[in-house]
């Protein structure tokens, strides 16, 4: 191979590399997420907490405020499932985040059976597959949270201690019977891989959002499904219809009122 043909080769090499360098979907390399340290809670001490609640609320991701619940780009359900197929966070059974479930693979995918025409037999055949649930079908995420007064800085503040997607059930007719939590995700373990999730700033998209920033700014629309009471009984149990949105609203109000009650003017 004579000189000239090995230089051309070289050209061409270092040509191509440079175009693939040259690739993007951006103008910059967005590093300030992946970077920034986590700002964790300031130490709370068991004496500083005068009253507390545990609260329950649904948020409905059909609702227009909590559309961002759907981006395509980066639905909260696929960030979730990703951290727990690489091992990163765990799946509890339930909200007291006791029970961790094995089988975190199947928490993912839906059990199903349909039927199979056998051309050797010439008969339908009942087959059982698992088919892999996708964002789409969550239309609802369960809260668990604790409001309570920090009387070391004398106000109310609130932290989300857990977060269910919701999948609803039907029968073999396609008739809806109830909804129930998939599995629960303790949101402080949850909270680092939350906050390098990127998401759509509606707002601007120079200024990047993660999901820790919609939860720690209260960025979605939320109602009240249960408080702490003596029955351990959702709101539902308790009341329906109209009744039952009454008494969610008043639930929230109550939360918003306490802290302003506590002072005279």
């Amino acid at each position: 191979m004579n000189p000239q043909t090995i230089l051309s080769i070289i050209f061409l090499s270092c040509f191509s590399h440079f175009l693939n360098a040259q690739v993007k979907n951006d103008i910059v390399e967005r590093r300030l997420i992946k970077e920034r340290p986590l700002i964790h809670q300031s130490p709370i001490r068991e004496a500083d907490i005068f009253w507390e609640k545990k609260v329950w609320q649904i948020i409905d991701t059909r609702q227009k405020m909590n559309q961002i619940f759907r981006y395509p780009g980066a639905p909260l359900f696929e960030t979730f499932k990703r951290a727990v197929l690489a091992d990163k966070i765990d799946l509890f059974a339930d909200d007291s985040f006791e029970f961790a479930l094995e089988d975190k693979e199947g928490v993912f995918f839906e059990i199903d059976t349909i039927k199979i025409f056998n051309p050797e037999t010439y008969v339908e055949e009942i087959t059982v597959v698992r088919n892999e649930l996708n964002y789409e079908s969550i239309n609802e995420y369960r809260l668990k949270e604790i409001w309570y007064f920090d009387e070391s800085i004398s106000s109310m503040r609130v932290q989300i201690l857990g977060i269910a997607p919701i999948i609803s059930v039907f029968d073999n007719d396609g008739n809806f019977r109830y909804d129930k939590p998939l599995c629960w995700i303790n949101y402080p373990q949850a909270r680092e891989i939350l906050a390098r999730s990127i998401i759509f700033n509606p707002g601007n998209d120079v200024q990047s959002m993660t999901w820790d920033d919609i939860f720690q700014m209260r960025y979605f629309d939320a109602v009240i499904t249960k408080k702490s009471n003596v029955l351990d009984a959702r709101l539902q149990d308790l009341y329906s219809g109209e009744e039952r949105l009454l008494e969610a609203r008043k639930a929230e109000e109550e939360l918003f009122n306490f802290e302003q009650d506590l002072w005279s003017y």
